[in-house]
Parts: C-alpha cells; structure tokens; sequence
C-alpha cells in the first residue's frame, strides 16, 4: 500500500473515531453519568447537545444534521410542510412540540403562517434551546409564542391547537414518557386537527437494520422500542379516536405519521 494512502486510512480511522467517541460523550456516556451520580430531574433524559449551548451551536450545522438522517431529512420536513400547506389553518394554532435542529422549525413556521394560522407555539423543556430556535425565527417574532414547557405534561387546554408536529423526540425518550408525550400531544388538537410526526422506524433491508441497530445500541438505546414495544403508530390507534397514516422512507429507515382527530359527533 503506498505511504500517502496508508496515512489517508489512518487519519479517516482517527477523524471516525473521535467523532464516535464525541458523541458517545455528549448523548448516551452523559446519562450514563448522570445515572451515576444519582441526578434524576424531569430533564435528566436530554443529551448535553440539546441543553448545553456551545454545544447546540456547534452541532446544529445542517449539513451535519442531514447527515445523521442519512440525507432524508429535507424530504421529511418537506413531508410535514405540505401537510401544513394544505390544511385550512385560518385564524388557527400550531403547535411544535420539542425544538429540533436544522430548519424544520423555520420551515414549519413558515409553512404554517402561509396556511393562515394565527400564532405557531414552540414548546420545549429546555431553554437554550427556545432560545436558540428563536435566533432563526426573527420574522416572525409577532406570530410566535416560546414555551419552557414539558412535552409529557403540557399547559395548553383540551383542543387548543389544529396542527402539532412532533420531529424526532419519541427515540429519546424513556419508554415510560413516550406513551404520555403522545398522549399530550393528541389532548390538545382540536377535533379535525393532525399530529405531524417524523421518527426513525424498523428498516426493511437487513443490512440497514443491522447498523441501524448497532447506532441504537451505542448512542441511542431507547429508540429501539420504536421498532416493536413502542411503535407510535400503534400507541396512536390505541388512544383511539384517531385516523393514522404512516409512511416510510429510505428502505423503511424513517417514517412520517398523520394522525388526524376524529371530529365530535
């Protein structure tokens, strides 16, 4: 092998390696930690990378974000914008349950303002990052309402909103949240209103599902759950009240689900 492509390999091997390691350090190594020391709060399941605020800024670059999603992520926020787009949202609420890296957010406010909605609630535990995701929102300062609310317990009222879009938050919870996020998330749509929601999801090709499994297993144990125990379309249809669609992405790796509440009869 020549000289110049074995130090190639070793420095792709390095460059592969801290970047492994760094984010075992700031997601899965940080609770893990956190386990130990007997720190326990409602937030204590959020990674370093959404709370601390060096950290959000470094890491929510998008080309970095689309490659973690395997460069799907455009085309499942495209999924959820058009969902918006076609929906009667005149004089309406949206609801964001949890901030996401990326430009969902300003995607989603965007589509929703178009749509006529009244004002676009963004919730979420943490306050970096609210303020954060206010940063890319200056436009559309007086259509905004910024929340520091918990997802699995939220202040708005019964049917306060016709739109919620929930983007990759239930892989991160601890399975006994996920059920109760869910069911937040449907209490406050109003009857007719939709649940947007993207997740990862059991991949079709065994190949796929095998390293899908392994990332799990290293950096993110609680997404697994997704794939049997905790499927959230399942968990919708059993709260009832709901009409489902899911779709499937990228050999099944990522799905979109539209829930939609049944009108009152």
């Amino acid at each position: 092998m020549p000289t110049w492509l074995t130090y190639l390999t070793f420095s792709v091997f390095i460059v592969l390696t801290a970047t492994a390691l760094f984010f075992f350090v700031v997601t899965r190594g940080a609770l893990l930690m956190r386990a130990a020391t007997g720190s326990v709060d409602d937030a204590s399941h959020v990674y370093p990378i959404y709370s601390n605020m060096r950290l959000i800024r470094m890491i929510d670059f998008q080309p970095i974000i689309a490659a973690i999603l395997l460069f799907q992520y455009d085309r499942l926020v495209t999924t959820i914008c058009n969902g918006l787009q076609h929906m009667d949202l005149r004089g309406k609420k949206v609801l964001i349950t949890s901030c996401a890296f990326g430009n969902v957010i300003p995607r989603v406010v965007t589509a929703s303002i178009k749509s006529g909605a009244s004002k676009v609630l963004i919730a979420d535990i943490i306050k970096n990052e609210l303020d954060h995701a206010q940063s890319k929102l200056r436009p559309f300062a007086g259509k905004l309402e910024l929340l520091e609310e918990n997802a699995v317990a939220m202040k708005q009222a019964d049917g306060s909103v016709d739109a919620n879009v929930i983007f990759f938050l239930l892989h991160e919870l601890p399975h006994h949240l996920k059920g109760q996020a869910l069911s937040e998330a449907c209490r406050v749509l109003a009857p007719g209103g939709k649940l947007y929601l993207a997740e990862f999801h059991r991949p079709d090709l065994w190949v796929l599902r095998a390293l899908s499994w392994t990332y799990f297993k290293v950096f993110e144990p609680l997404g697994l759950a997704l794939w049997d125990t905790h499927d959230p379309l399942k968990q919708l249809e059993a709260l009832g009240g709901f009409t489902c669609e899911r779709r499937t992405v990228f050999f099944g790796n990522f799905q979109t689900i539209v829930a939609t509440k049944n009108p009152v009869a």
